[in-house]
């Protein structure tokens, strides 16, 4: 797809963007950027120079947390593969998530279980 501008709005000003993606992307990007400036702002009651300073933090430590589980991910399935290809069960490591059983799956949504302290 070739580069084309648009306009969006975050924090109640104009930005003219450049890209290869979607309009509709660009637009879902510059709504949640807003939301986000705006719960912070409600929050924090800062002034706007620090408001966009802390979103920027947040947003960040969220796209970092989410290409460390996305690499983590990775590794696990090369090493399950690597198992599978071998005949030998992959090594289970910390975090490790548990089979869904096919009942939650089609449900769409999975229910936390309750330990026995809960109430």
């Amino acid at each position: 797809m070739e580069k084309q501008k648009i306009t969006v709005r975050v924090a109640e000003k104009n930005y003219t963007l450049v890209s290869s993606d979607s309009p509709e992307y660009l637009r879902r990007v510059a709504a949640l950027v807003d939301r986000r400036l705006k719960e912070m702002e409600i929050a924090s009651g800062m002034p706007a120079q620090q408001v966009m300073a802390l979103t920027c933090f947040n947003l960040a430590d969220e796209l970092l947390k989410a290409k460390d589980e996305n690499t983590a991910l990775k590794r696990r399935m090369q090493e399950s593969l690597a198992a599978a290809e071998t005949g030998m069960p992959a090594a289970k490591t910390a975090g490790t998530a548990e089979a869904v059983p096919p009942s939650a799956e089609a449900g769409g949504a999975v229910k936390r279980r309750r330990s026995g302290n809960e109430a």
